[in-house]
């Protein structure tokens, strides 16, 4: 039996697409191994959002094959995409596969030809690949890939083509397949979820007016979405759903307008942040992440010192912040005043600060509260304590002997927060 070992980077489609090639191969009889060394085949699920990653994948195939000669690796992911045949110059990599492609892998691996990626670009229909992975507490389904903004710091939509989108029937028909399964909550995911229907004249609100009306699921979640993508009137349906898990990932990007317009981003900050206390307003205690990038191509100390005060008095939960890494490719690449690293890591560093004293205070605001909490399937793997996601996306551990409760909804009162983790209470 051929043994492969999988290594993913990157975004949370990677990691659905990852479970998918998992999926894919055991079907056809491969086995999937935890360490490299017992592996005939490695596979590297490639992102590509900034350099360094390119790097990286490029660093983690050449020490595979130097340590195993006769080790099969195979590239994949956005890298692959971008890069393609010029990638095959490398002889430390076996087979470069697309990313659509890489979705049925058995059938590429087995091949004479090295290469394999169509112009992705010319994609118009969403692939519609089944996960049901029942080892995960959570079930994921990819709604929708590809992207059809041009931000000027960004790559993506080169590796991922024009947004597609799974048509709602098929999304239906898998959320009820998971609940028969025994799932209570499923995660939306997609590169731009927020486009998701612009292709049936839809947008993500008529989709999730048909998951709360057409499937038995308990729960759901929703991946990142555009400021402009959160109206008035998807918070006020929202606000009723008796499946909706209140956990928003906005992707902001900055908190100053003059870099805004610069990466090419369709809103103001001003507008975000009404928005964040409106949702703030709807929802008790809702989840608001977000991504920043710091330092930007242009981004003056007095646009930082913007972007610090706007974040500071933001009503965010938690802020992902990575310094500004140029992409060949983008146009933010050839834009003039590129910061230096000391300064991008300097104003990174500061960020992940303000994050910290947020997600702190968030914290703080749900001790004592009780929550519904997902009771993991398995225990954690360092205190053997329960532990499960609460609807506003709080870990909690429970210290508990009961065997009875996993995959189980259970109320949980939050007593105390020590050494970064969270403890509750079954009610």
């Amino acid at each position: 039996m051929r043994k492969f070992k999988i290594h993913t980077m990157g975004c949370k489609s990677n990691q659905f697409e990852s479970s998918i090639i998992i999926e894919n191969l055991k079907n056809h009889g491969l086995q999937e191994v935890k360490d490299i060394n017992d592996a005939d085949i490695y596979i590297l699920n490639s992102c590509s959002v900034t350099h360094k990653s390119d790097n990286e994948a490029l660093y983690l195939l050449r020490a595979a094959k130097h340590k195993n000669a006769e080790l099969i690796t195979v590239l994949t992911g956005c890298f692959a995409q971008i890069e393609k045949e010029a990638l095959l110059e490398y002889d430390f990599i076996d087979y470069v596969i697309g990313n659509d492609e890489k979705l049925q892998m058995f059938d590429y691996i087995n091949s004479d030809n090295r290469f394999h990626a169509k112009d992705i670009m010319q994609l118009a229909e969403f692939n519609k690949v089944e996960l049901i992975d029942t080892t995960k507490t959570r079930a994921s389904l990819k709604i929708q890939d590809g992207c059809d903004n041009r931000c000027t710091y960004c790559i993506i939509w080169k590796a991922r083509g024009k947004s597609r989108s799974a048509d709602s029937n098929f999304i239906i028909e898998q959320i009820n397949n998971f609940s028969k399964l025994g799932f209570k909550e499923v995660v939306l995911t997609g590169i731009h979820i927020g486009q998701w229907g612009k292709e049936f004249g839809l947008t993500i609100l008529d989709l999730i007016k048909e998951i709360e009306e057409k499937t038995t699921i308990e729960r759901f979640r929703l991946g990142s979405l555009n400021p402009t993508e959160i109206t008035n009137e998807l918070l006020e349906y929202l606000k009723n759903s008796k499946k909706f898990c209140p956990h928003f990932h906005l992707s902001l990007q900055s908190a100053n307008d003059k870099t805004l317009r610069s990466m090419n981003r369709f809103y103001e900050t001003e507008f975000y942040l009404n928005q964040i206390d409106q949702i703030n307003k709807t929802f008790d205690l809702p989840f608001l992440g977000s991504d920043i990038i710091a330092g930007f191509a242009g981004e003056t100390e007095e646009d930082f010192e913007i972007t610090r005060k706007n974040l500071e008095k933001s009503g965010l939960t938690q802020i992902h912040t990575f310094p500004y890494s140029k992409r060949k490719g983008t146009i933010g690449e050839s834009l003039p005043d590129q910061n230096s690293d000391e300064i991008k890591n300097k104003r990174a560093t500061i960020i992940k600060d303000i994050s910290k004293k947020k997600y702190n205070e968030f914290i703080s605001k749900n001790l004592g509260k009780t929550h519904e909490v997902l009771i993991e399937k398995r225990r954690d793997k360092h205190s053997g304590n329960l532990k499960g996601v609460t609807r506003n996306y709080l870990t909690v551990q429970i210290k508990s002997n009961k065997d009875d409760i996993f995959n189980t909804l259970q109320q949980v009162k939050i007593t105390k927060y020590e050494n970064n983790i969270l403890y509750g209470e079954i009610i």
